[in-house]
Formats: C-alpha cells, sequence, structure tokens
C-alpha cells in the first residue's frame, strides 16, 4: 500500500459550479411581472416588446402576457446573412 495520495487524486478534486443559463420560459407560456424569461452571457436573444435586460443580460417580463420568441435577419444581399431571435411579452 501507497503512504502517499497519488498525484492525480489530490490535483483533479476542483469543480466548478454549474452557471444555469438558458430559456427559462418557452413560447407560449405565461410570464408574470419580473419572471425571468433567459438567463444568457452575452446578448445572444435581444429584448423586444415588454421586456428589459438586467446587468447580467438576464431577459426579464415588463409586464403580465405571453411569451413570444420571432427571428429578425440582419445584414445586406452582399454579405450573409445573421439570424438573431428577439424575445417580445404580448
Amino acid at each position: 500500500m501507497a503512504t502517499k495520495k497519488a498525484a492525480g487524486v489530490s490535483k483533479n478534486g476542483r469543480d466548478s459550479n454549474p452557471r444555469y443559463l438558458g430559456i427559462k420560459l418557452y413560447a407560449g407560456e405565461t410570464a408574470k411581472v419580473g419572471s425571468i424569461l433567459v438567463r444568457q452571457k452575452g446578448r445572444n436573444i435581444l429584448a423586444g416588446q415588454n421586456v428589459g435586460i438586467g446587468k447580467d443580460h438576464t431577459l426579464f417580463a415588463l409586464k403580465d402576457g405571453k411569451v413570444e420568441y420571432k427571428e429578425k435577419r440582419k445584414g445586406n444581399y452582399d454579405s450573409s446573412w445573421s439570424v438573431k431571435k428577439i424575445v417580445s411579452v404580448k
């Protein structure tokens, strides 16, 4: 039996906490005021009507209503199109 622990055992004993990112309310679901719609890093999904943006880019509802997701195409005909998702509450 070894008198010391193997080097890999003590060095690999760490892990980071999960970030819990992603869509929290999907299209068609009802949102209350202040409920979180999307948790994200960066502006992957844009805020539409009745949606606010937190300092960590979290999207939340400003009014009660149903959640809607739309796609918006950006760019010109010469360059490639980029598609952005927009979330709104109506």
